[in-house]
C-alpha cells in the first residue's frame, strides 16, 4: 500500500518535527472533522481497513490502551497503537505490534502523506480554514501506517474530548470511555455533563460501548446510555454492573485481581502496574479485547494473565531508580492525584516521601497540591520545560505555601537542583543509609514525567566501546546517535522553541544530577552515564 515518495533530499527526523510542530498545538483544535475526513478520502480510506478500539476519558486512556494492544498481541494479531501525550520522543505515539515507529520510518510515513496533506491545506485556507493541525497530521500518520503494515487491530487513544477530535474519524468496534471528570474546561464545557456528551461522540452504530467506573455516575451514566440507545450501539458493559472486580491485592510489582465479564470470570490475573485505578482500566482494556479479538466466548485466562503481567506505561507512577525510590508520574488532575495518591499510600511504606512538583498554569494547582500533602513532608517546587505553558515557579510557590506552609516549601527554578535537592532531603533523614522508606515523587504534568526520566535515565558510556589502551591514551569516541548529543544539522533544522528544549535538556544533562550518583555510589557502575 505504500507509494513511492521521491527519495531525493529526504528530510531528518528533526525536520519533519520542525514542520508537524509548525502547526497549530493539539491543545488548540478547531471542532471539526472535515479535513481529517478529506485527508484520508484523499488516500484511499486507509481506516476502513482494520478494526478499532477507540478510547476516551478524563484519566486512563494510555494505560487502558496499552493493555488491550497487548492482549491483542498476545493473541497473535498485529497491532497498531496511538497514543497521547508523548513523554520523551514524539515516535512513542504511534507502534505498530508493540514497538514505536523509528525515525527512518516515521519520515518515510510523513512524506507519503505530505503531499495529501498540503491539499487539504490549501484548500482549508483557501476557505478562510485553518491548516490541518499538530495532531491531525499525527493522527492521518498514524492511521496511514497502520493501513500500510498492515494492522488487524488499531487502539486508538482519543487526544482530548471526543466527537471533535481527530480522532474521531474512526468508527469503533468497542468504545470505551473511561472516568469522566473535569479537565480541559475550557474546550470542553464547564460541566461533567458536558464533558460526557463530547466524550460519548466517539459512540457509533454497531460498536459495544465499553463504561469505566464514573466518579459521578448519577450525572455522567445516564447520558453514555442515552447516546448509546441514540446511534445504535450493539451493546453496553459497565464497570459495577456488567462487568466487576470481585477481587483485588497489592502484589510486587502490581497487584492481583480477578475480573468478571459477560463472558466469564478470569481468576487471579497479575497487572503489573499500582493502584486500584489500573484494575478498573485493566478490566475495560480485557472487555475491549473480547470484542475484537476474533474468539467464540471468554479469552484465554493464561493469555491474559501474560499479557497484562508485562505492561508498563512511561510516566504513570513509574518506579525509575531505587536507593531512595524515585518515582515519577504525569497525573495533573484531581481524578489522577487522587488514584496516584491512593496507589502510593496502598503500594508504598514510606516515611518520608519528599514531592517536585511542576504543573501546566491552566491546571487546578491548589486542588492537586492538597490532594497530597498528607502524604508528602515537604514539596520542591520548579519548573518543566514548556516555557510556554507551565507555571512560573513564582506562582507555583505561593500556592504551595498556602497548602504546605512556608516551612515545607523548598523552591529551585531548575529541575535538577530541584531533584537533587529532594535526594539530599530524603539522605539526610536516612539515619541506615539504604533508603528504605525513603522516596522522591516527582508530578503535576506528562512534561514534568518526561524532563525526569530524561534527567534520570541510564545510558550505555560509549567511550567503553574503546579497548582499554583506547581510553588510557584518550582516544576520541564518535558517540552514537541515542546518547543524547545533537549535531549541527539537527540544530539547524530546529524551530526556536525546539532549540530552547534542546538547550535545556543539555543544561540539565550537564547540571547537579550527576552528583545523585556520586551520593548514591550502589545505584551507579562503571559502565552507564547517568542523566
Amino acid at each position: 500500500m505504500t507509494y513511492e515518495v521521491e527519495q531525493s533530499g529526504t528530510p531528518t527526523m528533526a525536520e519533519v518535527y520542525r514542520e508537524i510542530m509548525s502547526r497549530s498545538p493539539e491543545h488548540d483544535f478547531d471542532p471539526s472533522l472535515d479535513r481529517m475526513k478529506k485527508v484520508l478520502d484523499y488516500l484511499g480510506s486507509p481506516q476502513e481497513t482494520f478494526r478499532v478500539v477507540h478510547i476516551t476519558g478524563t484519566n486512563g486512556k494510555g494505560s487502558t490502551a496499552r493493555m488491550t494492544e497487548s492482549l491483542c498481541r498476545a493473541y497473535g494479531l498485529r497491532t497498531g497503537l496511538y497514543t497521547s501525550p508523548h513523554v520523551e520522543s514524539v515516535t512513542e505515539r504511534i507502534c505498530i505490534d508493540g514497538q514505536r515507529l523509528g525515525d527512518d520510518r516515521f519520515v518515510e510515513t510523513w512524506l507519503e502523506v505530505k503531499d495529501f496533506i498540503d491539499m487539504v491545506d490549501r484548500e482549508s485556507v483557501a476557505q478562510g480554514g485553518p491548516r490541518m493541525s499538530f495532531f491531525e497530521v499525527l493522527t492521518t500518520m498514524a492511521i496511514w501506517a497502520f493501513a500500510d503494515a498492515p494492522v488487524d487491530v488499531a487502539i486508538v487513544e482519543v487526544g482530548m474530548g471526543g466527537q471533535w477530535d481527530a480522532t474521531n474519524v474512526l468508527d469503533a468496534d468497542a468504545a470505551v470511555i473511561g472516568p469522566v471528570d473535569m479537565d480541559h474546561m475550557q474546550w470542553l464545557g464547564d460541566t461533567v455533563e458536558d464533558i460526557a456528551r463530547e466524550k460519548a461522540g466517539i459512540i457509533k452504530p454497531n460498536s459495544t460501548v465499553i463504561v469505566g467506573c464514573q466518579p459521578h455516575e448519577h450525572e455522567v451514566m445516564p447520558i453514555l446510555l442515552d447516546a448509546a440507545q441514540e446511534v445504535g450501539a450493539q451493546a453496553v458493559e459497565r464497570d459495577g454492573y456488567e462487568l466487576e472486580i470481585s477481587g483485588r491485592a497489592p502484589a510486587v510489582g502490581g497487584q492481583v485481581a480477578t475480573f468478571t465479564t459477560p463472558y466469564g470470570v478470569y481468576e487471579q490475573i497479575p497487572v503489573s502496574m499500582f493502584g486500584e485505578h489500573q484494575a478498573h482500566n485493566a478490566l475495560a482494556a480485557i472487555a475491549a479485547a473480547e470484542v475484537v479479538i476474533p474468539v467464540s466466548g471468554q479469552l484465554d485466562s493464561e493469555v491474559v494473565s501474560q499479557a497484562l503481567s508485562t505492561v508498563k506505561v512511561p510516566g504513570r507512577i513509574e518506579v525509575v531508580r531505587r536507593s531512595p525510590t524515585i518515582i515519577v508520574d504525569g497525573g495533573h488532575n484531581e481524578n489522577a492525584i487522587t488514584a496516584l495518591r491512593n496507589a502510593i499510600e496502598e503500594n508504598f511504606d514510606f516515611t518520608d516521601l519528599v514531592g517536585v512538583v511542576s504543573m501546566m498554569k491552566d491546571k487546578e494547582v491548589e486542588t492537586v497540591l492538597g490532594i497530597m500533602e498528607p502524604v508528602l513532608s515537604k514539596l520542591i517546587v520548579t519548573q518543566n520545560s514548556w516555557n510556554s505553558r507551565v507555571m512560573p515557579v513564582d506562582d507555583l510557590e505561593k500556592i504551595a505555601i498556602s497548602v504546605f506552609g512556608s516551612d515545607r516549601v523548598i523552591r529551585e527554578d531548575a529541575m535538577p537542583d530541584a531533584i537533587q535537592a529532594a535526594v539530599d532531603a530524603v539522605d539526610s533523614e536516612d539515619d541506615m543509609g539504604v533508603g528504605y522508606g525513603h522516596g522522591v515523587l516527582i508530578f503535576g504534568s506528562f512534561v514534568t514525567a518526561g524532563d525526569a526520566r530524561i534527567l534520570l535515565k541510564e545510558h550505555n558510556n560509549a567511550e567503553l566501546l574503546n579497548s582499554k589502551e583506547d581510553r588510557a591514551a584518550g582516544k576520541h569516541t564518535e558517540f552514537s546517535e541515542d546518547t543524547g548529543v545533537y549535531d549541527d544539522e539537527t540544530i539547524d533544522a530546529m524551530s526556536e522553541e525546539e532549540f530552547d528544549k534542546a538547550i535545556n535538556d543539555v543544561e540539565y544533562l550537564d547540571a547537579t544530577l550527576a552528583d545523585i550518583v556520586a551520593d548514591n555510589p550502589a545505584d551507579s557502575t562503571d559502565s552507564t552515564d547517568v542523566r
